[in-house]
C-alpha cells in the first residue's frame, strides 16, 4: 500500500463517526509500521477517545518507530479527553502524516510544532482537499461560533417542488430519498417551517439503522403547530424545538407537556430572526443545520444569509403549474444583480436522479418579507 491508500483509508475510518462526533470533527487513523497496518482507529463520538488514541489502543505490536496517518492535526490541549500529541510521544511514534490543519486556536498549527520539537518527523497537508472534506461543518463551526447551515430541497426538471395541489410525494426515486436520510444522519439539527409540517405532517427524523438522530427545529411564529402531528406525538422519542416570537404561556405550557422544547427569539420583520436562532443554535454546541423548509423557508435563510451549502435533488420530471411551488419563493431578488450567488459544483448520480451540491459564496439581496 502507498502513503496515499493509508491515509484514503484514515478517511474512510473516519465517516464512521458520521453524526456522533459532533461538535467534534469526523477523524481516522491508521498506524504503520515496516509496511505494516499495526492499528487503526476513528472518533466514534463526542467525549470519546480520538482517532489517534483509538488506533493506538488498537495496535497490534509496539508502535515506536512507527508512522502515523491522521486526517486531522493532532490536538495538544486538554479537552474531554488528553492530548494526543502526548500519546503519539509517550509510544515513541516517529513520523506523523497530517491530511487537515486544525482551525480550532486551541489547536492551530501547535500539534504539529510540539510534535517537530520532540524530534518526530511532521507532514502536513497530505490530501488535505479530501481531508478537508470530512468536516466542512466543523470548519465553520470551530472559526465562527454558529452551525454550519445546508438547504437541501428535491425538484422536478422543471423547478417544482410539489404539484399545484401541492402533492409532493414523490418527486425523487428512492435511492435519492435514502440519501437524504444520509444527510440528516450526518446534520446535528434539520430546520423547517410550521408550513412544510401543516402541509406534510413530516417526522424529520432519520430511518437508517443505527443512525444519529438530529434536533428537529421548526420555525412557528405564532405557535401553530397542531398537538397531534407527528412531531408533537414523537417529542420524547426525538429531541423537538420549537421557535417562536409569540410570548403565550399556556400554549407554551401546553407544548412542553408534550416533550416539545419551546424557545421564544428576537423578531425580523414580525417573524422569528434567523441570524438570532443560529446564535442560539450555536451556543448549544448545535454545529451543522439540515434546513428542509419550504419556499418561503429557504428564501429566508438566503436573505439572511445564513445557508453555507445547497443540495439539491433533481428528478427527472416535468410538473408544470404557474402555481405549483418552487424551491426558493417569496419576492425574489429584484434582478439578476441580487440572487445568491453559488460555486464549486458537484454533481452525483442517484438512480434516475441527479444531486447537485454547491458553495454559497453570497446570500440573496436583503428583504424585509419574513418567513413562517
Amino acid at each position: 500500500m502507498s502513503e496515499q491508500d493509508y491515509m484514503r483509508r484514515a478517511i474512510e475510518l473516519a465517516k464512521n463517526g458520521m453524526g456522533w462526533t459532533a461538535p467534534n470533527p469526523m477523524v481516522g487513523a491508521v498506524l504503520v509500521k515496516d509496511g505494516r497496518v499495526i492499528g487503526e482507529g476513528w472518533h466514534r463520538r463526542c467525549g470519546g477517545l480520538h482517532a489517534e488514541r483509538e488506533a493506538l489502543a488498537a495496535r497490534t505490536e509496539e508502535a515506536r518507530g512507527a508512522t502515523l496517518y491522521v486526517t486531522l492535526e493532532p490536538c495538544c490541549h486538554h479537552g474531554r479527553t488528553p492530548p494526543c500529541t502526548d500519546a503519539i510521544l509517550e509510544h515513541g511514534i516517529a513520523k506523523v502524516v497530517i491530511g487537515s490543519r486544525d482551525p480550532n486556536p486551541l489547536v492551530s498549527g501547535q500539534g504539529a510544532a510540539k510534535l517537530r520539537a520532540a524530534g518526530v518527523e511532521v507532514v502536513e497537508d497530505f490530501l488535505r482537499a479530501e481531508c478537508d472534506a470530512l468536516n466542512p461543518e466543523f470548519f465553520w463551526y470551530i472559526t465562527h461560533g454558529s452551525p454550519y447551515a445546508v438547504m437541501k430541497y428535491a425538484m422536478t426538471l422543471d423547478g417544482k417542488i410539489a404539484s399545484r395541489t401541492g402533492a409532493s410525494r414523490w418527486i425523487t426515486g428512492e435511492e435519492a430519498r435514502a440519501h437524504v436520510h444520509a444527510l440528516r444522519g450526518r446534520y446535528a439539527a434539520i430546520l423547517a417551517g410550521v408550513g412544510t409540517v401543516l402541509a406534510d405532517d413530516p417526522m424529520l427524523n432519520c430511518r437508517l439503522p443505527g443512525a444519529h438522530q438530529p434536533l428537529r427545529v421548526i420555525l412557528d411564529s405564532r405557535l401553530r403547530l397542531p398537538p397531534d402531528c407527528q412531531l408533537c406525538r414523537t417529542a420524547r422519542d426525538y429531541p423537538t424545538l420549537v421557535a417562536s416570537c409569540f410570548p403565550e404561556p399556556g400554549r407554551h405550557a401546553a407544548l412542553e407537556a408534550l416533550g416539545v422544547e419551546v424557545a421564544v427569539l428576537p423578531t425580523e420583520a414580525g417573524r422569528v430572526s434567523l441570524p438570532a436562532l443560529m446564535e442560539l443554535l450555536g451556543k448549544r454546541q448545535i454545529s451543522s443545520v439540515l434546513i428542509e423548509g419550504g419556499g418561503q423557508v429557504h428564501e429566508a435563510a438566503l436573505r439572511a444569509g445564513i445557508v453555507r451549502h445547497v443540495c439539491a435533488y433533481i428528478a427527472p420530471k416535468l410538473l408544470g403549474g404557474r402555481d405549483a411551488k418552487t424551491p426558493v419563493e417569496g419576492l425574489g431578488a429584484a434582478h439578476p444583480d441580487g440572487a445568491a450567488l453559488l460555486a464549486q459544483p458537484r454533481i452525483r448520480r442517484l438512480g434516475e436522479d441527479l444531486l447537485l451540491e454547491y458553495e454559497v459564496t453570497r446570500g440573496m439581496e436583503a428583504d424585509v418579507h419574513g418567513h413562517c
